[in-house]
């Protein structure tokens, strides 16, 4: 899927100064789960490495165990994590009743539990890629639960 905006937005380092996909989650809900479940980054390096996504719980786990070579990469370990911050988003919302994707203001996506709790996945992704902490699968386990 070719979505111009996308490029530039992912690109952005530190807060986004747009609103570019603002409306997004009210407007098309299906649409932006679908944008953001993409994640062709760390999808590619999964399946070189043997990896699935089949965007199942049990897939998070099998990526906390993949070798961490990307963290030699400086230019590529900020895409990896932004990708498995949005996997695992994908993974709540596809899995965890309720769950749903918003954008806050600054452009940011987080996933917002039933509870109203949100979570900013691509910061926890971030963290994963860059430290392995936490893992994917055990901050997945502690989110599905409420």
């Amino acid at each position: 899927m070719n979505i111009p905006f996308l490029g530039s937005w992912r690109k952005r380092h530190g807060p986004a100064h747009g609103v570019a996909l603002s409306g997004e989650a009210d407007r098309d809900p299906e649409g932006l789960a679908e944008l953001l479940s993409e994640c062709e980054l760390l999808r590619a390096h999964a399946q070189s490495a043997g990896v699935a996504l089949d965007d199942a719980p049990s897939s998070l786990e099998e990526l906390d165990q993949l070798q961490p070579r990307w963290r030699d990469d400086p230019e590529l370990l900020p895409w990896l994590g932004n990708d498995a911050g949005l996997y695992l988003g994908t993974v709540i919302v596809r899995t965890v009743r309720g769950a749903g994707w918003r954008i806050w203001p600054n452009g940011q996506p987080v996933v917002r539990l039933a509870n109203g709790r949100e979570i900013d996945v691509v910061e926890a992704g971030q963290a994963w890629a860059a430290d392995g902490a936490p893992e994917l699968s055990q901050l997945y386990a502690e989110l599905s639960e409420h």
